[in-house]
């Protein structure tokens, strides 16, 4: 089976059936695993590389005014390879490419392939996609046995204790600051947490940075979408905050952290489970023995 992802939340979980050989063709963004790396990519970015994120929440809407793509896609890599399958998504025309856009591609392509879109909006809906590419590729076995274990996983970090209840802002983006969103509000709340900004399986929303002095938040995780552990901490220092940051709890006390936001928390795929993991350790203040490398970091 020839398989392509326009996603790299669908190339993880591709991975992590053992279907890596039959992964041909992948995104720009797609880092993990690192062999993946190493596809052909036929999805990428009309956006240039070395954009603040100001700029890029300028050019994203510039586009959409515009009815214009953020993505592309390699029609000719895409009709060398002839997929049989392709998987995308429908979450979120910033994180990936439009649903319109695939159609139109996948219209022109002699192979005819079939097109397994995701939708997930909680950690239940991420488990449910990991099931729903077992099914698609063959692999259910394998898909029921990883989503077990991750379910396990999650369950563990629900019965721990929690001696705290942090109030928590998680910035899914800085300038503008928008919340956390999808998924980041229910795992604040396994970890202990209190998210008065967040909406359960909601997209994220512009905020004012009013909204997030009122809360005077115990915890900020800053977690720019799509952007690792440098990229997240550079972010922040580059941000221009209101005269009344300094004095949140969260500031005075030491408790602002960045994180690895890509690997995660930003894509929906098995390496959530870890983000929760992360963040359960972050609102506890329950370190592990050993911390994951280029995971957090305390700014």
């Amino acid at each position: 089976m020839q398989i392509c992802s326009f996603l790299p939340s669908a190339t993880e979980i591709l991975y992590a059936l053992g279907l890596g050989d039959s992964v041909a063709g992948v995104t720009f963004e797609c880092d993990f695993p690192p062999e993946a790396a190493g596809k052909s990519i036929v999805v990428n970015t009309n956006l240039a590389h070395d954009l603040t994120s100001a700029e890029i929440d300028n050019t994203v809407n510039d586009y959409s005014s515009h009815g214009e793509g953020l993505y592309r896609i390699d029609i000719g890599k895409l009709e060398a390879i002839k997929p049989d399958l392709v998987v995308t998504q429908e979450l979120c025309d910033v994180c990936a490419i439009s649903t319109s856009s695939v159609a139109k591609a996948v219209h022109q392509l002699s192979s005819k392939p079939q097109v397994l879109s995701l939708t997930p909006h909680t950690l239940g809906d991420v488990l449910e996609d990991v099931l729903r590419v077992g099914e698609a590729t063959n692999r259910d076995v394998e898909a029921r046995e990883l989503v077990s274990s991750l379910r396990e996983r999650i369950a563990s970090v629900s019965q721990m204790p929690k001696p705290q209840k942090p109030t928590v802002v998680c910035l899914e983006w800085l300038t503008p600051p928008f919340n956390g969103g999808h998924w980041i509000p229910e795992m604040i709340d396994l970890s202990g947490g209190v998210d008065p900004l967040g909406r359960l399986g909601k997209d994220s929303y512009r905020m004012e940075w009013d909204q997030v002095l009122n809360v005077n938040p115990d915890v900020v995780l800053v977690m720019p979408c799509g952007h690792n552990l440098e990229r997240s901490v550079h972010e922040y220092h580059a941000t221009q905050f209101p005269e009344g940051w300094k004095h949140i709890k969260a500031v005075r006390n030491a408790r602002v952290y960045a994180v690895n936001a890509s690997a995660y928390f930003s894509r929906p795929g098995p390496r959530l489970v870890i983000g929760l993991e992360i963040m359960y350790a972050l609102l506890q203040e329950h370190q592990p023995q050993e911390r994951l490398a280029n995971s957090w970091i305390r700014l």
